[in-house]
């Protein structure tokens, strides 16, 4: 009896437990793998990987230009939303495929790695080699349009989220050979669907620099009036330099340039030196921008160290080897851009942020080994000017070093209990923990009074912190209030850094809704940038969303964030309305703080990617920089849209 019972319950058990057998294992065909995981083909499914969608429609022009077929590249942004990408290439082949027995077109639009990037001469470098970019481009849009001009003849086929809903159409006349691929991405899979026009811009006028000789026009037919922008560079790299230095003190008066091929890849590299402390490398394969560098930069970096280190011993400015330019020397104050075209390039990752070809370190090492020799022989009074900054960058490390030792040594960071103003919560937990940045302490009094003690520290920092973007980390660390922000963060700073240590995984940037507090914001933006990038990367920084207003009638209060929502909230409520406007945190009381800034169910926070931290430290650099052009170009080009200045 115990044992029928016994295997009755054990029969029971077993069919609660999920079954794993042939059945369980699903097989994705054609584009549902892009349906069910779009993040694993295009990053994410927020504002970069809608962008990344752009690229690849685009990246398919650009190999057509760099195949040497297509002169001519035209984007467009439309009003329902979609984007139009045309080229005058050699056009999509439009005939049936030996093995899909289906068009050529709809083969490629629909089949994960298929395309002419894969073996044969049709391209000898791509950018699009994994064959995965425009069928998922096709994948992840609510409808795209393919037209094909190829032979005099027009073809067209249409797709609804990767589908195509009729078979390839021939219908009308080309004049030109070329291809435009029309496409809406899928709000559905978006978070937001709104493209940026500053981010196309951006990215077409790049292409252009790296792509000699090839007309790239982007119309935005958006707003009321069309914009457009258009770009043709026959100076390749050099002319790149020029706009990557803008109007950057440059060391050197003539600019390093070489292009030549070695091992079957051609190498590009040109590099000037400016009087600042900051570098700058921008790095790309086969067109492709690798923001996390790869092959191509390693060996870029080790023949210019190399280079630069045999030049000063000659000179006899080096002596024993523990003198050596270390990398970090030689790049203080370097612009770089390093291209390289190679037939097989290995990414790592479907976007494409690191290249991993061996033969591509080697293949830059020898070029610009062999180049900057010739440079220095040539120009010895460039060389010399450059020694003289890399020596001034080395003399200033030893000095950082030794001072960062002599602060550590009294226990700045090491061992110090937390700062006495931070208010800390109760949990030992980061992922639930939140600091709060705020400025002053008044403020920092109501966000004390109005927090969740359990999840929510506050940090008030008095006055603005030091520029950051002129300091060595010696002369940061004698800084109190940067001093209190590191000890509550708790990873130490530079090389000592440790993301695994942060006590929070929110830090929330929470400044006043005026001047003051913009410029406090953009510093600590530039401060996190410089020293706390991991912290950016990782999602871990955020800017709080503060109102702007107080709006009052009868016994009903109403917050607007901004100008608009005043002026929407006006429309909507009528008349005898009652206005505050909020100068800062500190004339809010804290439960009105609670309610509109820190309150996980009605606030808005902002989390700060590495793009919008950089936007910050070029607009602080040009605002708070040594140069007086660019900033007064920066006050005549915007003064214009000044609102709610304080006199």
């Amino acid at each position: 009896m115990e044992k029928n019972v016994k295997q009755a319950k054990n029969k029971e058990e077993n069919k609660k437990k999920p079954s794993y057998s042939a059945k369980d294992i699903h097989v994705l065909e054609g584009l549902e793998p892009v349906h069910k995981r779009p993040g694993m083909y295009i990053g994410s499914t927020g504002v970069d990987g809608l962008h990344h969608l752009v690229w690849e429609v685009i990246n398919n022009s650009i190999d057509e230009a760099m195949a040497g077929y297509a002169t001519h590249i035209e984007v467009k942004l439309l009003h329902n939303k979609s984007v139009s990408v045309s080229d005058n290439g050699r056009g999509i082949p439009v005939e049936k495929h030996a093995k899909t027995k289906k068009s050529a077109l709809e083969t490629v639009m629909t089949t994960l790695h298929a395309g002419g990037k894969f073996g044969g001469e049709s391209y000898k470098v791509a950018g699009g080699l994994h064959g995965v970019g425009v069928s998922v481009v096709n994948a992840l849009s609510k409808k795209l349009r393919a037209e094909v001009c190829r032979d005099g003849n027009r073809y067209v086929q249409e797709y609804k989220k990767g589908r195509p809903t009729s078979k390839v159409v021939k219908g009308g006349t080309c004049t030109h050979n070329g291809t435009t691929i029309i496409f809406e991405p899928d709000d559905n899979v978006f978070s937001t669907t709104e493209l940026s026009i500053e981010k196309i811009v951006t990215y077409l006028r790049q292409q252009a620099y790296l792509t000699k000789g090839v007309r790239i026009e982007i119309f935005d037919e958006r707003g009321d009036e069309t914009v457009s922008y258009g770009f043709y560079f026959n100076g390749g790299l050099a002319s790149y330099l020029n706009y990557l230095t803008g109007n950057a003190n440059r060391v050197q008066e003539h600019v390093f340039y070489v292009r030549k091929e070695a091992e079957g890849i051609e190498v590009e590299v040109a590099f000037v030196y400016t009087d600042d402390v900051e570098s700058e490398e921008m790095a790309f394969a086969n067109n492709i921008y690798t923001p996390d560098g790869g092959m191509h930069l390693t060996g870029f970096r080790s023949a210019l160290t190399r280079t630069l280190n045999d030049f000063a011993r000659k000179e006899g400015l080096l002596k024993g080897s523990d003198d050596n330019l270390t990398g970090e020397d030689v790049r203080e104050g370097l612009v770089a851009a390093i291209s390289i075209k190679l037939r097989e390039p290995q990414f790592e990752g479907q976007t494409k942020a690191r290249l991993g070809n061996p033969e591509a370190r080697s293949a830059v090492e020898t070029i610009v080994n062999e180049a900057l020799t010739e440079f220095i022989e040539r120009y010895a009074s460039d060389a010399k000017k450059i020694i003289q900054k890399n020596l001034l960058a080395a003399k200033a490390r030893k000095a950082a070093k030794a001072a960062k030792e002599t602060v550590l040594r009294k226990g700045v960071l090491e061992g110090l209990s937390l700062p006495g103003k931070l208010a800390d919560c109760s949990s030992r937990k980061p992922e639930e923990s939140e600091l709060f940045i705020v400025e002053g302490d008044s403020a920092g009094g109501s966000a004390k009074g109005g927090r969740d003690k359990r999840t929510q520290a506050i940090l008030p920092l008095r006055g603005k912190i030091l520029n950051v973007e002129k300091s060595r980390i010696d002369k940061i660390l004698l800084n109190k209030e940067i001093r209190s922000l590191v000890i509550a963060l708790g990873t130490a700073i530079a090389e000592s850094f440790d993301i695994e240590k942060i006590r929070y995984h929110k830090i929330i940037i929470m400044t006043d809704a005026d001047v003051d507090g913009a410029h406090i914001r953009t510093l600590l933006l530039t401060l996190f940038y410089r020293y706390f990038p991991q912290v950016i990367a990782h999602g871990y920084l955020y800017i709080a969303q503060p109102p702007l207003y107080r709006i009052q009638k009868g016994k009903q209060i109403y917050y607007a964030y901004n100008e608009r929502e005043r002026e929407q909230m006006t429309k909507r409520l009528g008349d005898k309305l009652t206005f505050q406007r909020y100068k800062g945190l500190g004339e809010m009381n804290p439960d009105q703080l609670w309610e509109t800034t820190m309150n996980h169910e009605r606030r808005t926070l902002r989390r700060v990617g590495v793009e919008d931290a950089a936007e910050a430290d070029h607009i602080f650099d040009v605002l708070m920089g040594e140069e007086v052009g660019p900033r007064k170009d920066f006050i005549q080009a915007h003064a214009m849209a000044v609102k709610n200045l304080d006199v």
